[in-house]
């Protein structure tokens, strides 16, 4: 049976759900039916065949499906959109029914950059575990800006990342300092020079994550001379491996280097001879979220368990 012909049925809501709208959601921003499905911790198939039946009820045809891969039709786009602030709505009114709660409790849609979640939330969970078992956390890493969209749409209740000047919208608690180390192949000439400044450092062999990757544009601020056509990571372990593999060097974060001892042979970390050189680690959300003095309450738990590797806020 063709979309068109079940246009008479548009207006019950019986065949709306929440859920199927999740499974959308999930979908347009994955593009990609089976990472979806494991995301919303459902079956490929359960997902496909619930987003083809909102499909049908809507007469709309939202994802154009191919082998290789998933668009968003031009109707759908404009349906997205809506559903965008349909979930957002509901995220908000599920928040504020928990707003009389002086701890944060239910279900807690958290995300981290990708070069601070493999690291840091293993942490994360043990810790609250012990003080806050009524959570019950779903975790997502992704790159800032797509966290910072997501958060913004509801999607996300809080991110972890470093805040940038344009975040209008959002609220932040910083939680610790993240030193960067100086990370060079364990015979290259960096080895010799001490102390080591950022104003000392070639930039000839830098390795710089892709654009797109915060950690990218920290260690770009930091070293101001270094080109912007320098070789690139697509990951944070693949730069590791290029440094091991002396292709040149990086500026790595604190808590990447204390998870990798089984590279120390190949690859020597040394502090810089500067402070600042780091990032600051906070806890953002919306500024309309109820819950704002719970969450302001997560930080503070957090800051003061600071993983290792990280020091206190440096403000």
């Amino acid at each position: 049976m063709k979309l068109h012909e079940q246009l008479p049925r548009r207006n019950s809501l019986s065949g709306l759900s929440l859920r199927d709208l999740e499974y959308v959601e999930a979908v347009a921003e994955l593009q990609h039916f089976g990472r979806a499905a494991e995301r919303c911790n459902v079956s490929q198939p359960a997902l496909s065949e619930q987003v083809r039946k909102l499909e049908t009820h809507l007469g709309v045809a939202i994802f154009e499906r191919t082998k290789r891969r998933v668009a968003i039709t031009t109707q759908g786009a404009i349906l997205l959109q809506q559903i965008d602030r349909i979930l957002a709505e509901a995220r908000n009114l599920m928040a504020m029914g928990r707003q009389n709660s002086a701890t944060l409790n239910g279900i807690l849609l958290l995300g981290a950059i990708e070069t601070l979640g493999p690291y840091y939330l293993p942490t994360l969970l043990q810790q609250l575990r012990r003080d806050l078992p009524d959570i019950a956390l779903r975790l997502t890493e992704n790159r800032t800006a797509a966290l910072i969209e997501r958060l913004r749409h509801g999607a996300l209740d809080v991110i972890l990342a470093v805040t940038t000047p344009d975040m209008p919208g959002l609220a932040s608690a910083p939680i610790f300092f993240e030193p960067f180390y100086l990370a060079t192949p364990r015979d290259h000439p960096l080895g010799s020079i001490a102390p080591i400044r950022l104003e000392s450092l070639p930039t000839d062999d830098l390795l710089l994550l892709e654009e797109g990757h915060c950690l990218r544009d920290q260690a770009l601020s930091l070293c101001a001379g270094a080109p912007r056509a320098t070789r690139h990571a697509t990951s944070l372990e693949t730069l590791w491996h290029m440094i091991a593999a002396g292709e040149g060097y990086s500026l790595l974060p604190a808590l990447a280097i204390a998870a990798r001892p089984d590279i120390a042979r190949l690859v020597a970390c040394r502090r810089l001879d500067q402070p600042h050189a780091g990032r600051m680690i906070s806890l953002i959300w919306r500024m309309s979220d109820p819950r704002e003095s719970q969450f302001r309450a997560l930080a503070a738990l957090l800051a003061a368990h600071l993983p290792s590797g990280a020091a206190p806020n440096l403000s």
